[in-house]
């Protein structure tokens, strides 16, 4: 996909993740928003992947280790064939496999997670494997800021550059908001990128929810070899939603019809802007 396709992806998943979280009537609405463009550039441009091949050896892994922001994840997912469509609909829906977090019943989620700090070890141990293994695939693992308050999350790090895994890749959705509050009041972070680059990472920070940015510094990895990457996406929360962007209470809040009605109103919007900045080019 080019630029502008990728931008239309991110805003149809918006879209469809909306719907689910309504029609479900529970979900992680804001982390969810925030880490689309990331989601949309790894599984639409980025990885190697097979919907029709999900355990294909030489694929590349991802990590949702921020798991509780999964209904962007389902909805790509859904979108790309690892499962029909139509499943979206059991959301959170009694005997469904699509929960509230990744589950490897269904094909195309690796680990099950949630549990905030553990999903950087678990991708240390497959990127460790792939080297040993002689194998070309990538990792790439997709954390929340929050979580970095999680002891075992420096503990992989640590690791990580030790082994000089530059096969791996970690990602940080840096919306500066958790579900009780701003990050820095809740458990203080900053400085951050200079704690990873401390701990043996190369530290690119980009625009977050820019797909040009994030396609950029994907491509690039490893720019420094011997070395794992992280990637500092700066976002923001429940992005493309004007009247809950940056707003605490949406990250696990439902929106009710109205709301609905006017985010798919705004995503149109937005749709609508980006074709016709893709045709001016």
């Amino acid at each position: 996909m080019n630029s502008t396709e990728l931008k239309l992806k991110a805003v149809q998943i918006r879209m469809d993740l909306l719907k689910m979280i309504h029609h479900a009537k529970t979900g992680h609405t804001g982390g969810s928003l925030s880490n689309t463009d990331i989601l949309t550039a790894l599984y639409y441009r980025i990885m190697k992947i097979d919907p029709k091949r999900p355990k294909w050896e030489e694929r590349d892994r991802f990590i949702a280790s921020k798991g509780h922001s999964v209904e962007s994840l389902w909805c790509i997912l859904g979108d790309i064939g690892f499962f029909p469509r139509e499943e979206l609909e059991t959301f959170s829906q009694f005997g469904t496999r699509l929960i509230g977090h990744p589950n490897n019943k269904v094909p195309g989620i690796e680990m099950n997670t949630g549990a905030l700090g553990h999903g950087l070890a678990i991708s240390v141990g497959m990127a460790l494997a792939a080297r040993r293994d002689g194998k070309s695939y990538r990792v790439f693992c997709l954390m929340g800021d929050g979580e970095q308050a999680e002891g075992s999350v420096w503990e992989a790090a640590m690791a990580g550059a030790h082994y000089k895994l530059d096969n791996l890749v970690g990602i940080i959705d840096r919306n500066r908001l958790q579900i009780s509050g701003a990050t820095e009041e809740v458990m203080g972070l900053e400085p951050l990128e200079e704690k990873w680059a401390a701990f043996g990472w190369n530290v690119v920070s980009v625009d977050g929810n820019d797909i040009d940015e994030l396609v950029k510094a994907f491509e690039a990895a490893p720019s420094v070899p011997g070395k794992p990457t992280l990637v500092m996406a700066n976002t923001v929360k429940a992005k493309g939603i004007s009247f809950a962007e940056n707003v605490p209470q949406w990250h696990h809040r439902v929106p009710n019809d109205e709301e609905l009605a006017k985010a798919l109103a705004e995503l149109s919007a937005s749709a609508e802007q980006i074709k016709q900045e893709g045709q001016a080019r």
